[in-house]
């Protein structure tokens, strides 16, 4: 069967340039999510739920594939980041972040699925994440991206470059810091790291 690519038919949200910052209106999608506070690079709480998330979309292909008929690639992981006051947000002091972590899943994925996984998820693994997975729609909007190469830690720069353009571009910033894992950091040499790196914007009035 032919298998669903998602990053190619939402290019756009998931392929965007390198060179300069893009506006986009991102429609709303549905995903996997799992809300969390901490720097991610220590915190054991994010750790569970990548496992967790990771676990029911695969389980959720699977499940796609035998009893839909339909094949598709697992979406990369996405991540929400803020603080409280976002006009305190900094990407060097990491532990102020709260965060949601999540998966994006195909239109034709329903909770009944989602349902049927979990409960085949704690069957095989239980993960320490499982209980805390929510499945509903996520609408971003209007948003400034661009793709960054790079380490994670070295983001800072880029991530003010888009800001200034936004609010040169006639924007003002609004809702929570978006960034899309294109790269498995486990495998990939940090320098070589793709991440689309999102804000939602608003015009000035």
């Amino acid at each position: 069967m032919p298998k669903l690519d998602l990053k190619k038919q939402y290019r756009e949200f998931y392929g965007p340039s390198a060179k300069e910052p893009s506006i986009v209106d991102v429609p709303e999608m549905q995903f996997l999510m799992i809300d969390g506070a901490g720097d991610p690079n220590t915190s054991v709480a994010y750790a569970e739920a990548i496992e967790a998330l990771y676990a029911m979309s695969y389980t959720l292909k699977f499940l796609s594939k035998t009893a839909e008929d339909v094949d598709y690639v697992v979406m990369p992981l996405e991540g929400l980041w803020w603080t409280p006051e976002m006009a305190e947000f900094s990407a060097e002091d990491k532990s102020a972040w709260e965060w949601t972590a999540m998966i994006m899943q195909p239109s034709h994925i329903t909770a009944d699925h989602v349902a049927i996984a979990t409960d085949e998820v704690r069957r095989k693994k239980d993960p320490a994440a499982l209980d805390r997975i929510r499945f509903e729609a996520f609408t971003e909007g209007l948003s400034v991206q661009i793709l960054y190469f790079g380490p994670y830690a070295d983001e800072a720069p880029t991530i003010a470059g888009i800001h200034r353009f936004a609010v040169d571009t006639g924007y003002k910033l609004r809702d929570k810091h978006h960034e899309i894992y294109l790269s498995d950091a486990r495998r990939t040499a940090p320098e070589k790291l793709r991440t689309v790196i999102r804000q939602p914007i608003e015009a000035t009035s």
